[in-house]
């Protein structure tokens, strides 16, 4: 049986269908895999997707086949995720555009993809002041120090301050890139990439080999902002890629913390302007701290407890129910994924699909990562 993984793959090599599009059609369809079979009159109940992209999408599929396709993308690229994967980073998967594929390298820790251990991300201009710099390294090593995996881009100047302080202390660092993982950039930083690796870990959507294209570092930033609980800019003209980070932060629904600026200095202009826009303001390590400290705590998935099934529930949930609560209790398993489910229950994959939104709507199911669910 083709896992699920493998049409994650399939989809994104598909011409018009970008991230956005294909979390679309995994939520319509309930799987990658019933979308892949779905003909150009189902594919146009998507939204974003015409009768012209339909009949193109149709078209295309035909010249691939998705464990063919899987297998010769594994021999060059050993070490990526998927949003079928349990490992796949929680806060990511909650945004409306993860990358179909995140490729990565160095030290992977289960509690940062599981939201337990917090993320924040500091970045900022390719050209800081001393100012940017001096307080870059404070806040970075009180993060590292307190417990914060750092996350940053590894690009030149604020970037640089980040990963340096952290590693420096021992603190843990994650750098999101745009280029593939085996890819040095910029070659200045060819021994602090080496150090990510050995102390923290390398991401990337994009595979082996890719080198740097204008393009790729802002659709980048979408990463850092997705898998951090904050984002934190020390200094930002108006127009730079901190900005980007920040407002996709804020769009997705995470905090945005700014280093307060001088006017007279263009590089804080970008800080003062989120600012102004609602971001808070950093007074000092303490305070940054403090407002971290009232971030909510994520649960991290627990094994499922209540055994009995509810009374007068519809048939339909009724059964997704009883094989979630079954096979709990018969294997200890956590989660199920939802081709599983499907084919356990003899059910169409949009029924499954209903009936696991209604359970989870009444507290009975909840959702895991890569499509798995689990009985509360």
């Amino acid at each position: 049986m083709v896992e699920e993984r493998a049409f994650w793959l399939a989809w994104s090599q598909i011409n018009g269908v970008g991230p956005v599009l294909l979390r679309r059609l995994q939520k319509h369809f309930g799987s990658l895999i019933t979308a892949w079979e779905a003909d150009s009159l189902a594919l146009v109940e998507v939204e974003g997707v015409g009768t012209q992209t339909a009949d193109a999408i149709v078209a295309e599929r035909k010249a691939y086949n998705p464990a063919a396709l899987m297998e010769e993308h594994e021999r060059e690229n050993a070490h990526f995720w998927t949003p079928a994967d349990a490992d796949y980073p929680r806060l990511l998967l909650e945004t409306p555009d993860p990358p179909p594929l995140l490729y990565y390298r160095g030290t992977v820790d289960a509690l940062e993809n599981q939201g337990t251990t917090p993320m924040v991300a500091i970045v900022g201009t390719r050209d800081p002041s001393d100012y940017g710099r001096r307080w870059t390294r404070r806040l970075t090593t009180t993060l590292a120090q307190s417990g914060f995996t750092v996350v940053s881009g590894l690009a030149e100047g604020i970037d640089t301050e980040v990963h340096r302080s952290c590693l420096s202390v021992r603190g843990r660092t994650l750098a999101v890139l745009g280029t593939g993982v085996d890819v040095v950039y910029p070659w200045s930083n060819r021994q602090l990439q080496q150090q990510v690796i050995e102390q923290g870990l390398l991401l990337s959507e994009y595979p082996a080999g890719t080198q740097p294209d204008r393009t790729h570092f802002p659709r980048r930033n979408r990463i850092i902002a997705g898998l951090s609980r904050a984002t934190i800019v020390m200094e930002a003209p108006l127009r730079s890629g901190g900005l980007i980070t920040a407002h996709l932060a804020n769009d997705y629904g995470r905090d945005v913390y700014i280093l307060p600026g001088s006017l007279d200095n263009p590089k804080s202009l970008g800080c003062l302007h989120l600012l102004n826009k609602g971001a808070q303001v950093i007074l000092s390590e303490a305070h940054l701290l403090e407002m971290l400290g009232s971030l909510p705590k994520l649960i991290p998935p627990t094994p499922a407890h209540q055994t009995q099934i509810p009374l007068n529930l519809e048939p339909a949930l009724e059964k997704v129910l009883q094989i979630l609560t079954q096979f709990a209790q018969e294997n200890g398993a956590e989660s199920l994924p939802f081709d599983f489910i499907v084919q356990q229950s003899q059910l169409q994959a949009g029924a499954v699909s209903s009936a696991l939104l209604q359970l989870e709507l009444m507290g009975l199911v909840s959702q895991q990562p890569g499509m798995r669910y689990q009985r509360q």
